[in-house]
């Protein structure tokens, strides 16, 4: 289990100008639905801003999280 405050506070780490939204998906705090805007994705393929996400999540990716869909925005991509 990975509560989405801890969630929030790793990607913040890594992408401090993004604007989080966080859905637990079972209330399990384990399968979760994340929205992440940042301009560390400006002009990024989508794989690449997948495989930034997964390095700013790093070990939590191989345990405590089990299921994760998500988009990974550029701020003009987000309105």
């Amino acid at each position: 289990m990975l509560p989405p405050s801890e969630l929030e506070q790793r990607l913040l780490a890594s992408f401090p100008d993004a604007k989080v939204q966080i859905t637990d998906l079972t209330g399990t705090q384990d399968h979760y639905q994340l929205r992440i805007v940042s301009e560390s994705f400006v002009g990024q393929a989508p794989l690449a801003r997948h495989r930034m996400v997964y390095a700013a999540l790093g070990e939590a990716m191989h345990g405590p999280i089990h299921a994760l869909s998500f988009e990974a925005l550029a701020p003009a991509e987000a309105s």
